[in-house]
């Protein structure tokens, strides 16, 4: 036990709070050990195993010695295979030395945030948005700037950015190929628009694309039986080499500015592996790989092997979990519009959506916790996303479809009993 007169922390860590998912994670982790079944839909992890193309060439690296340090921005055959992916992908030159390996995705909203912010500097991020945004604003001394989105969740309200945009913006913040926590995707037109705000301050854009390959489209495969892990038993529709990407690097004079950060978590079921990277301007980059050298060092060499297998190998896999999570987005979406009192929108991206609860009267918080013991399903409040999340839940439909029909009729049930409370 600390002592009364222990020295104090600093400011930016006294600002921290924990990430929403993991505190939830908790509380339903605790009920468990108590007996209570709980249906988990508070995390966003894909709920299928990594390819096992990936896996295997994991191992083989090991078996075969790859278990050294390894550069810090990363090997140099993942850099040359993750600069020809953006190449192909983004349709932008990218040179390996623009592109910098860390330990997930995390650092690479972090660390660059730290290389181009200095204390008093302005950050405009999305609000509800990932609770990182804010984390790593505190943390660079920076001054967060949350900027509402639009009541579907895909954008940010424009005329909101335009006014919060300004000679003091040092960074811009937005998830043009699917957000956390509303699945929302930007139409072209707001990502130009952010591009030309950019331009007019000389600020930075981060591009979080680390849904990119999660974006559904409507002509893909929806139909046909489905199974209950929630794939389609019907041949796909989907092309699984059209893995092309619109981003704001590739629009003119936004490379310069652009710092594009994805990974392997969410694509190819590797949350696990730890392994993320950015594309840069080559002197940020540099700063971004000084501050790898001093923080987490270097990411694990079999790790990277198994990054360049998913880069270059095979994409079905992806293409068959992108598929089935359309299926279980369209499942949860539809029942959750037939509990009355919920609205939701359908997301165009990745694996959540973004229930509005307003008409039940209470906090965001206060259901949630509700939820979590009358019907033992743990979700998130919108407020974990920020203060603009108020009257909205977070669902994540990473599990199977019989998950998510037990969770929709136990949030029905206990949401009728809320309702029709005295």
């Amino acid at each position: 036990m600390a002592s009364a007169d222990a020295p104090s922390t600093s400011a930016r860590v006294r600002e921290l709070r924990n990430e929403g998912a993991y505190a939830v994670l908790a509380k339903a982790k605790a009920l468990e050990a108590r007996g209570r079944d709980v249906v988990h839909l508070e995390i966003g992890q894909p709920g299928f195993a990594t390819p096992e193309n990936i896996a295997r060439a994991g191992m083989r690296a090991i078996e075969g010695g790859a278990t050294k340090y390894a550069a810090p921005d990363g090997t140099m055959e993942l850099r040359d295979a993750v600069a020809s992916y953006v190449a192909r992908t983004r349709g932008v030159d990218v040179d390996a030395d623009e592109v910098v390996v860390g330990p997930g995705a995390k650092p690479g909203l972090f660390l660059p945030t730290l290389a181009v912010v200095d204390p008093g500097d302005e950050v405009v991020f999305p609000d509800p948005g990932f609770p990182t945004y804010a984390a790593m604003v505190d943390a660079a001394g920076g001054v967060k700037k949350p900027v509402a989105l639009r009541a579907d969740g895909a954008s940010f309200d424009m005329d909101a950015l335009e006014r919060a945009v300004n000679a003091k913006t040092k960074l811009i913040v937005i998830n043009p190929t699917g957000g956390n926590p509303t699945g929302g995707v930007m139409p072209r037109e707001d990502v130009e628009r952010v591009a030309a705000l950019a331009r007019k301050f000389n600020c930075w854009v981060l591009s979080d694309e680390i849904y990119s390959r999660l974006i559904y489209s409507e002509s893909s495969s929806g139909s046909g039986d489905v199974s209950s892990d929630g794939a389609s038993n019907s041949a796909t529709t989907s092309n699984a080499d059209d893995d092309s990407v619109f981003s704001i690097i590739s629009l003119p004079g936004m490379k310069s500015r652009t710092i594009l950060v994805d990974g392997f978590s969410k694509t190819y079921c590797m949350t696990g592996w730890r392994l993320g990277w950015i594309v840069a301007p080559k002197t940020l980059a540099e700063r971004v790989k000084l501050l790898t050298v001093h923080s987490v060092g270097c990411v694990a060499a079999f790790t990277q092997v198994a990054g360049v297998e998913a880069l270059t190998g095979p994409q079905d896999s992806v293409v068959a979990m992108r598929d089935a999570y359309k299926i279980r987005r369209d499942y949860l979406v539809d029942a959750l519009n037939a509990i009355p009192g919920v609205t939701c929108a359908k997301p165009a991206g990745a694996f959540y959506v973004f229930p509005n609860i307003a008409s039940f009267g209470v906090s965001s918080q206060e259901l949630a916790d509700y939820l979590l013991e009358d019907a033992g399903v743990a979700l998130l409040p919108g407020t974990d996303f920020g203060a603009n999340g108020e009257g909205h839940l977070r669902l994540s439909y990473v599990g199977d479809l019989d998950t998510l029909r037990d969770a929709v009729e136990r949030i029905k049930t206990s949401l009728a009993k809320f309702a029709s409370r005295p």
